[in-house]
């Protein structure tokens, strides 16, 4: 009895801790992928992969169907997953999903020139936004990545 309680306090210390799972408590090291529920797989990974120019990955044969797959960088990944029917609603003081791009002018530009509607908004700490809306309502925050300049 004496042993079990002294190895549930060990292990009770080590989940407070973080030293059985890492600093975070779980170990984790970075994000995987994002799984979203379209209404129509195939219409959306058109919109994934002509719209928001994200490179398509393999999906195992017998989930090509109903899956669709989108490499973001970085080992990260957008799955679309078919059949959703319930209403999606999104807004940018809710849920949404933020990505970085290379120049939010020309991110901006493009989305004109696609007649993508948008809303842009200056950040409190100057950082410019631009959220958009995929073809089942999930809002994406488009934010420019730190610019590297040499020696950084």
């Amino acid at each position: 009895m004496k042993k079990r309680l002294i190895l549930f306090l060990l292990v009770c210390i080590g989940f407070t801790s973080g030293t059985l799972f890492g600093q975070d408590k779980l170990g984790i090291i970075r994000h995987n992928h994002l799984a979203i529920h379209v209404k129509d797989v195939a219409k959306s990974a058109l919109f994934y992969r002509d719209v928001m120019g994200l490179k398509p990955i393999p999906v195992p044969d017998n989930l090509k169907a109903i899956r669709a797959w989108f490499d973001l960088g970085d080992g990260q990944q957008i799955h679309l997953m078919d059949g959703r029917t319930e209403q999606i609603t999104h807004d940018k003081n809710g849920s949404h999903f933020a990505l970085f791009v290379a120049d939010i002018s020309k991110a901006e530009q493009y989305l004109k020139a696609q007649n993508i509607p948008f809303h842009k908004q200056v950040r409190f700490d100057g950082v410019v936004q631009v959220y958009f809306s995929d073809l089942d309502g999930y809002l994406f925050e488009l934010n420019e990545g730190k610019k590297l300049t040499p020696g950084s």
